[in-house]
């Protein structure tokens, strides 16, 4: 007998990943494993909607409030209305592209979660502050253990390290083409700059707008959770609902006509600064939101997520105000941390060119 019964299923982007062992089954005297794949599959295959992270509003308050939060040092580019607006919209970006087909889905779909079990592992596997470097050593990881892939566990949290990375080589090339068309020697360059610290402006807001979608999703409880739409066939002491559809009507319907995001700005908090890396500060968030996932099943109990009650409303305000909270200090960290990055080839510091140290020409952007 296999040591682990996994029953992987992708629904919307999102698998329902039922687990238990041979001796656990004998040790607690639950029903035999055929009744238990049954019951599983039933569940399993239940009628299920796609799992968005947040709706449109909800993405569009964490990733809007996030941009009119963001402080006088970040360039005024970043912080204008238009930007704020068009940031806010790009949010949605990443659930708005599902359903192209494979393999664009099956690709990306997995960003959107992370299946934390109630030890807060990965898979039972992988504590999130030890998770490798790259999605390729993750994934090996998961199947030397057994359990899982990153298919079917989720890689939330290093997509969002992935996208701050970029949005990180954005501000430092938007840093050197600023440079660049002050300082460089001959007007053909400084021209050829300023063209590109626009695009690179273009480029940044739709990084960032897109990238901010993986902020969201990671503080919805149930996206960090393997109680992901119901408690499932796990160990249910205090009776937490088993029903389909928790997570759609959570997230969306109930966010439109319950959270203001007036109420979401005023929830944020001032910019953290942790002097920590972006692993650091997405293990924080994604580990705030995996606490929430009790609190949630115990409102959800109460019927609390009904329109006008004002737990739940409180609740889902709480969640989207820390993830606003999050991506703000990330974009702020990414600005902070782009003058120690290079650009260029061969890379020139952009510390070295914003000091004079390095006079830009165009054939340090061009070089073949």
């Amino acid at each position: 007998m296999s040591a682990l019964v996994l029953l992987q299923v992708r629904r919307g982007g999102h698998p329902h990943a039922i687990k238990t062992t041979y001796r656990e089954v004998m040790r607690r005297r639950l029903p035999s494993l055929a009744t238990v794949l049954v019951a599983a599959l039933a569940i399993a295959f239940a009628p299920f909607g796609p799992a968005l992270g947040w709706g449109a509003t909800g993405h569009e308050f964490v990733s809007g409030v996030a941009a009119e939060l963001l402080p006088e040092e970040l360039p005024q580019f970043v912080r204008t209305p238009e930007a704020i607006a068009d940031i806010a919209v790009y949010g949605r970006e990443l659930d708005r592209s599902k359903g192209a087909g494979d393999p664009h889905d099956k690709e990306r779909d997995p960003g959107h979660f992370v299946s934390l079990d109630d030890a807060g592992l990965v898979a039972g596997l992988l504590a999130l502050d030890a998770l490798p470097g790259t999605r390729e050593a993750y994934d090996g990881a998961l199947r030397a253990g057994g359990k899982a892939t990153q298919y079917s566990a989720g890689y939330l949290p290093l997509a969002i390290e992935d996208g701050w990375q970029q949005l990180v080589k954005d501000f430092a090339y938007w840093r050197a083409a600023s440079v660049g068309a002050r300082t460089a020697v001959s007007s053909a360059d400084r021209a050829w700059f300023e063209a590109d610290r626009k695009r690179r402006e273009h480029l940044t807001i739709r990084d960032l707008g897109v990238w901010s979608h993986y902020v969201g999703d990671a503080s919805q409880p149930m996206h960090v959770s393997i109680h992901f739409d119901g408690w499932g066939p796990f160990d249910n002491p205090r009776g937490f609902s088993n029903r389909r559809g928790l997570h759609a009507h959570f997230e969306g319907p109930f966010v439109r006509a319950n959270v203001e995001r007036g109420r979401v700005k005023a929830a944020t908090a001032p910019y953290r600064a942790c002097t920590c890396s972006i692993r650091d500060r997405t293990t924080a968030l994604i580990l705030a939101s995996h606490a929430a996932v009790v609190p949630l099943y115990e409102l959800d109990l109460k019927g609390a997520f009904t329109d006008g009650n004002e737990a739940g409303i409180a609740f889902a305000t709480a969640r989207l105000a820390d993830s606003a909270s999050v991506l703000r200090d990330m974009i702020v960290d990414a600005w902070r941390a782009s003058t120690d990055m290079g650009v260029g080839y061969p890379m020139i510091s952009v510390r070295d060119i914003e000091a004079g140290r390095h006079v830009l020409t165009r054939d340090d952007f061009g070089r073949d």
